[in-house]
């Protein structure tokens, strides 16, 4: 695999430690365990999204990331890349090299990187239905049946990365689990997860989404030693407007989004309406001492230019006074700084992309 030659790397990093962006904030490098945690910020990488996404992650992807002094890629991954809901037993070893080739990029450049079970047996926010037997569904066998595949596939993945430095890697369990009443089960299953992990790789860092989608704090996973990641996509009216996969009853208002926002029901979205929805609702976890990240956040593309920096800002200095990191959805694409096709921007010239300079600036600036 090309690699790029170690001068230019420490090059790279020198400038963005000049310009004030560190490849990584406090704490130090040696000590990140779940309770100190740099502020990481950067993108998810989608190469292995869907099982369609067969092609290799880009290096080119890694070098942009330091050149614009990002220190961190989440990876959501479909278990579907590497096996098949009619046999979870079942490992390609050829398709796990390109995980392999992830978290060797994110060493080479110093970017973290953190393994996302997008889809793992027995669930998926998107079209969970599809898997034999559902991990948070009324059946109690077939929920048994879909936990013992996600323990195989997580141990079998922390065995082949044992011994990785949490600087370097980390885990996050599975991506926004479902709105629920009761935490119990969602509780269950990432104890479980957490469980076989650290049989093989005692020290490894893990993340736990949030419940209802990754909005909601668990109280109930406050003392297993997880970082727990939340999201940024509220309101939906702003963050994906005529977004077609987003359900109906998600979006507060269908009209075209300002901001601030006032929604269908006379509620006002503003900055401080952000604050309690993603601030205040976590500070009974925060208060202790649990971290938190921002594993997605972002606006598809259809939503006005100046009502997509307007929101983001706002979302960005509360993290930023939290001291929580983040990572949009994309590097490149709908959501991302790079190629997003949206039609209201004077893209400029990057390195055959089109950057939408006034995001990426926002982004530096928290």
């Amino acid at each position: 695999m090309k690699r790029r030659d170690f001068i230019k790397i420490s090059g790279a990093a020198s400038a963005i430690v000049a310009s004030g962006i560190p490849l990584y904030s406090q704490p130090s490098l040696q000590s990140i365990t779940a309770s100190n945690i740099p502020r990481w910020r950067g993108f998810n990488l989608l190469e292995m999204f869907t099982e369609h996404g067969n092609s290799p992650f880009r290096e080119e992807d890694f070098e942009i990331m330091v050149d614009l002094g990002f220190d961190f890629a989440r990876i959501p991954m479909t278990y579907w890349n590497w096996s098949k809901p009619d046999n979870w037993m079942e490992i390609d070893e050829d398709e796990l090299k390109r995980i392999d080739d992830v978290v060797e990029l994110g060493k080479q450049y110093n970017v973290h990187i953190n393994l996302n079970l997008h889809r793992l047996p027995g669930y998926c926010v998107n079209r969970a239905d599809m898997e034999p037997h559902l991990l948070f569904g009324e059946d109690k066998s077939g929920r048994q049946k879909a936990l013992e595949a996600a323990k195989y596939h997580w141990r079998m993945l922390a065995r082949r990365y044992k011994g990785i430095p949490n600087r370097e890697l980390s885990f996050d369990l599975l991506n926004e689990p479902p709105f629920s009443d009761s935490e119990a089960i969602y509780v269950e299953v990432a104890k479980a997860l957490v469980a076989v992990i650290r049989e093989e790789d005692p020290e490894r860092l893990i993340v736990a989404d949030g419940l209802d989608l990754g909005q909601t704090p668990v109280m109930g996973l406050a003392d297993v030693g997880l970082v727990q990641s939340t999201r940024g996509y509220l309101p939906k009216a702003v963050s994906h407007y005529t977004a077609t996969w987003v359900p109906e009853n998600e979006f507060e208002t269908k009209e075209i989004p300002i901001w601030p926002l006032l929604d269908d029901k006379g509620n006002t979205w503003d900055k401080e309406k952000l604050r309690g929805e993603f601030i205040e609702k976590w500070k009974p976890l925060t208060e202790k001492g649990v971290k938190v990240h921002v594993g997605e956040w972002g606006v598809y593309k259809n939503t006005p230019h100046d009502v997509t920096l307007a929101w983001m800002e706002d979302v960005l200095s509360l993290w930023k006074e939290a001291d929580w990191g983040q990572a949009l959805w994309n590097l490149r694409g709908d959501f991302g700084i790079l190629d997003s096709g949206r039609k209201d921007v004077v893209y400029e010239n990057y390195k055959g992309h089109k950057l939408d300079r006034k995001m990426l600036e926002l982004l530096r600036k928290y």
